[in-house]
């Protein structure tokens, strides 16, 4: 049973721990960073409307569902081994060990994050990170990959790449954290990851059917689904930024003020990037910066002031533009520019972390201490970003990659959609339902028809006919039938290019 009671005069929660020793839990803080646990959970299916939006309509559903899907395999990852081998206190420097399986013991000692607040409490909020790092992640998926494997994929992601990497960044264990790298809220642990993840994963995969002709140069297929996905994430961002000081104090405003400007520059300056190629402004493209903005602020958001935020927004949206014509460059087919907007965002947001991390600004929780960074002559601090940000880039590059390979060998786990799959789209193949109440059918299914009766009731179940042979992802052949596309494809239905 707990030993907690509450203070006389404040009403805080009193807790003695087996030891006798007393700790005084805040009130506040605890509201505090409850409500944040609740706005982080808003912007996970927040990145599943955004990604959705960005689609063409007959895979829109897909990406909405793992959004979801993908909070319930993290929840149980978490709760089974990730907050143990992300936030044991007996670990090792890169990863922790099983002290925490299932939770046991997690109640209310003093959180490895503050001891203001109970372990429970920042168990629960940092499981929101792990959920949304891993949604970050599977944008890499977008329109060629099978359900259920992702799923499996999702639960080894955060096992062997989230949770090691937030050991070393956040656990007093770690050997980022004992060598002196600032990562306020997820710089390398959530984005540079995910970002990095999702450029693996599609290098992996291949690109889609189509690629570089005119069948894939569409347009977002549901822009007012990508304004609302970066309303969800914006609204959520200032419990993710502002509640990672774990407590409702000066130092959560600031991240606040900081989180609002960077990512206000960051839509600015996308946006106004755009407009001088078209002389037309974007809202897909404000969208766009204003995450790019989100993403660079959030390992400064505890460590910089209004200025520097500016200038973390500007710079941010900038690289994350032109990043988007990397993939052009490394000929990658990364749907979703995951890679572009989290990975270079979360690269820019970790340097310049180093340049303008201020000592004065991370004191006003009263608590933390550091040297600051390159403007504050702690040139050695830059050194520090730096080396974080190289591991965790190199480090979700491999770990990813020999996931998808494993998982490529291992019967009925293989990620990659067949072809006539990704042609009637991953809604129908593999949910068997759509975003709509109606859906365009392929013109590209005419040449696949095998019969006048629909027979795909499954993108992985082979139906009764004749097998037909297609050169999927790894040349093999298709057991899948093509269902018949009737009147919609001769003129009577939506077409959806």
């Amino acid at each position: 049973m707990v030993n907690a009671t509450y203070v006389e005069t404040s009403q805080d929660v009193l807790y003695y721990a087996d030891d006798g020793t007393p700790y005084i839990y805040n009130l506040g803080d605890m509201a505090w960073v409850l409500a944040s646990t609740a706005l982080v959970w808003l912007m996970i299916p927040g990145v599943g409307l955004f990604y959705s939006g960005l689609l063409r309509r007959k895979n829109a559903l897909s990406m909405i569902f793992l959004s979801v899907a993908g909070i319930a395999v993290g929840s149980f990852q978490w709760f089974f081994w990730g907050y143990s081998l992300a936030f044991s206190d007996t670990g090792s420097k890169f990863i922790g060990d099983l002290r925490y399986f299932c939770l046991k013991g997690v109640l209310a000692d003093p959180s490895a994050g503050s001891s203001r607040i109970p372990a429970l409490l920042f168990c629960v909020y940092q499981c929101m990170f792990c959920l949304i790092t891993g949604v970050l992640a599977i944008g890499g998926f977008a329109e060629r990959s099978k359900i259920g494997p992702v799923m499996v994929f999702l639960f080894c992601w955060l096992t062997l790449v989230y949770c090691p990497i937030a050991n070393w960044t956040w656990n007093p264990n770690g050997w980022s954290f004992i060598m002196g790298g600032l990562d306020f809220a997820g710089g390398t642990p959530v984005h540079i990851s995910s970002g990095t993840a999702s450029l693996a994963i599609a290098i992996y995969l291949g690109k889609r059917r189509g690629y570089g002709t005119e069948r894939l140069a569409y347009k977002p297929h549901n822009t007012a689904f990508v304004i609302l996905g970066t309303v969800f994430l914006w609204f959520g961002w200032f419990g993710f930024n502002g509640g990672s000081a774990l407590s409702a104090n000066l130092r959560a405003v600031q991240a606040c003020i900081v989180t609002n400007l960077a990512a206000s520059v960051g839509g600015i300056t996308w946006m106004l990037l755009d407009w001088r190629l078209e002389r037309k402004f974007s809202a897909v493209g404000f969208c766009s910066g204003a995450i790019s903005g989100l993403v660079g602020i959030t390992p400064a958001a505890g460590f910089v002031g209004a200025p520097a935020a500016v200038a973390i927004g500007f710079v941010a949206g900038v690289a994350c533009n032109f990043a988007t014509k990397l993939k052009f460059l490394l000929r990658v087919d990364e749907t979703l520019d995951v890679f572009a907007s989290h990975g270079i965002g979360g690269m820019v947001g970790c340097v310049m972390t180093g340049l303008f991390a201020q000592a004065s600004v991370a004191g006003f929780d009263g608590i933390t201490e550091i040297p600051g960074g390159w403007f504050d002559h702690n040139y050695i601090q830059l050194g520090y970003q730096i080396a974080d940000m190289v591991s965790g880039f190199a480090y979700s590059l491999v770990m990813t990659t020999i996931i998808c390979w494993i998982l490529h060998f291992i019967p009925g786990l293989r990620l990659r959609a067949s072809e006539e799959a990704e042609i009637v789209g991953i809604d129908d193949a593999y949910l068997g339902e759509f975003a709509y109440d109606y859906v365009g059918t392929d013109p590209e299914l005419r040449l696949h028809r095998i019969d006048s009766k629909p027979a795909l009731t499954s993108g992985d179940v082979v139906a009764d006919g004749p097998h037909t042979p297609v050169s999927g992802h790894d040349g093999e052949y298709s057991h899948e039938k093509v269902p018949h596309v009737g009147n919609a494809a001769a003129g009577g239905g939506r077409v959806d290019v």
